[in-house]
Parts: C-alpha cells; structure tokens; sequence
C-alpha cells in the first residue's frame, strides 16, 4: 500500500452507490455564551446565539458518504414532526434523498440537542424511543431496500438500539445483499453480534467487543480474547475493533491480528467518529478496496474527524490533503 493506491481508490469512490439503513437522527447545536450564573441554580445562563440542524446517526454515515461524493441512500424511519422536517432540510443541503424515509405516527425523531458554550459542551438532551419499529413500518422498509439492492455497492446497517433494526430486518438486509454479491458493514450497539451473522464486517469499539464477549474486567490487553470469542460465535468475514487513541485492530478468522495506529494530532471531540470510519469503509470497499486499504483511508478519516467540534463531515478533498501532505498519514503501514 502507498498513497498513489490510496488516492486511486477516493477516485473511484466517487462512482459508487452505498445503501445506509438504521437509526436515523437529528444532531441539534445550541451555540452561546455564558458570562454569569443563574440566580435559580448553580448553572450558567447561556445566551444563545445559534441553533444548528445536522444529520446525526446514520443519517451522519450518509452525509459523511456524500461528502465523498459517492451516491448515499438512506432508509430509516422518522417521526411525524418539527425535527424529521428539520432532518430533510439538513439530508438536502447534504444532497441525500429522503425517498426511503419511512414518516411514523408512532414514535418522534430521534433527537440530541447538545448545549455548547464557547465549544465547550454543557448539557445534552436526548427526545427518542427505543421502542422497535412496527411490523408494518419494518415492512415498507424492506420492500424499499429489496427494491434497489442490486444497483448498490456496499450496504451499511448503522444501529444506534433506537428500534429500527429489529433482528428480523438485519436478517433480511444482509440476506439481501449477499444474494446480490454486496458488502455489509455493520456498526453495532447489540450486545448480541450474532444478530449481524453473515455480514462482511463488524465495527464494535472495544467497550462493546468486550460486552458481547461477556469480559467484565480489564482493557484493551484482552482485546484478542475477545475477538477470539465473538468470531466463534459470530458469522463474519471481519471483525474490526476500533480503539480510540490506540487505533483500530482488524480480525479474521486463521489471519494474525492487524494493528492500525491512530493518527490524531490532537483530539478536541469524537462525536461522530464513529460514523466516519463506517463510512469511509463502505464507500472504498465499495470501490473495490482490498480491506487493509479501506481501513487506512478511514484511519485517516477518523484522525481529522476528532480534530473538530461536534458531529462532523470528513470531505473527500480533505482526505486527499491529508494523505499528500502527511499530516495524518506518517504511521500509515499496518502490523502483524
């Protein structure tokens, strides 16, 4: 791997179709200052001088999608409300349809409000449900996504455990796209990983590997372990643990466990992140990437998404800077 083949990859990424289904949110800012305290409580008076409305969740996977100029598509399900209203302004600035967006009458849009003050987050407020979908929205969700699976080139399942991603629907989904030769990554919140079975590859962070292996003490030096479990009891071509500073480590099943450094410079948020890196590996697994190279293009893209405040997109031409100038490349080869 070098840059000329990492580059030759964001070139074809541009040509790609990537389906993202899941929890669908609106990430909402408050932006203001405070210079004194409430005379009610100890807290500050924010006086609030801008409001934001940014895809969030696996809307985020997508608009992070679109930021490479690949084709995003999204299904999801949306409340009958002021912030699904607000989520199709902001999909449409991101130039990604809201055509497969179920409206229900059931439950709201998922939605986080975070309070910042001079970039600093204070408070954040949390309007959702984690009730599952119902048998007729988890069925116009299926018959929209088994309408287009064979113009796709990759399929992202973005579970956030807000109910849309029942264990019915990833069944269908992934069954779907294997059918049709097509690459599923998941990014899981389950604690049970054999409810994504025959996926492509999962990305739990290391808190959630070491959940669905049922290791209650100790870190990242138990890491293998804990992959060791999930992929016996797991069907899936590739594990990808993700480790914050550390980096991420890849897994397959009769491979040696591969090390990717983190390459942050400096870490100001990780709202996001996450979604970044699912992204960035759709869109060039899509693409035809071997998958050593796909993870180190989201490497990348991860180590510019905690450099900013708030949810974040990561754009293509960003990437490419990144990758000829070095700024976020310097530890780019991977090890056994």
């Amino acid at each position: 791997m070098n840059n000329i083949e990492l580059l030759a990859i964001l070139d074809r990424v541009s040509r790609t179709r990537v389906l993202v289904v899941g929890d669908v949110m609106l990430d909402r800012y408050w932006w203001g200052s405070a210079s004194r305290l409430s005379p009610e409580a100890p807290v500050p008076v924010v006086a609030l001088k801008e409001i934001s409305n940014i895809p969030g969740g696996a809307a985020n996977v997508a608009a992070n999608i679109a930021g490479l100029g690949a084709s995003a598509i999204l299904a999801g399900l949306i409340g009958s409300d002021d912030a699904g209203a607000s989520l199709r302004t902001s999909l449409q600035k991101h130039n990604i349809s809201g055509e497969f967006l179920i409206v229900s009458d059931t439950r709201p849009t998922t939605t986080k409000t975070r309070v910042l003050v001079h970039n600093q987050q204070i408070a954040r407020i949390d309007d959702e449900t984690d009730e599952s979908i119902t048998s007729a929205e988890e069925a116009a969700l299926s018959a929209s996504i088994g309408g287009m699976m064979s113009k796709l080139d990759a399929v992202v399942l973005s579970d956030y455990a807000k109910g849309c991603l029942t264990y019915s629907l990833v069944k269908t989904v992934i069954d779907l796209a294997r059918a049709h030769g097509k690459f599923v990554i998941v990014d899981p919140k389950s604690r049970d990983l054999s409810k994504y079975s025959g996926a492509s590859l999962i990305t739990p962070n290391l808190a959630e590997a070491m959940n669905s292996a049922g290791i209650d003490n100790g870190g990242e030096e138990r890491v293998n372990e804990a992959a060791a479990k999930i992929l016996s009891e797991t069907s899936v071509e590739s594990l990808l643990i993700t480790l914050g500073e550390h980096g991420m480590q890849l897994f397959q099943p009769g491979e040696e466990p591969v090390q990717f450094s983190s390459l942050a410079r400096q870490v100001f948020d990780v709202t996001g992140a996450g979604d970044t890196v699912v992204a960035i590996l759709a869109a060039a697994l899509g693409a035809k990437a071997d998958i050593h190279s796909a993870i180190s293009l989201a490497n990348i893209a991860a180590g510019i998404a905690v450099e900013k405040v708030g949810t974040t997109i990561v754009g293509i031409d960003e990437i490419r800077l990144a990758i000829n100038d070095g700024s976020h490349s310097k530890n780019l080869l991977w090890e056994s």
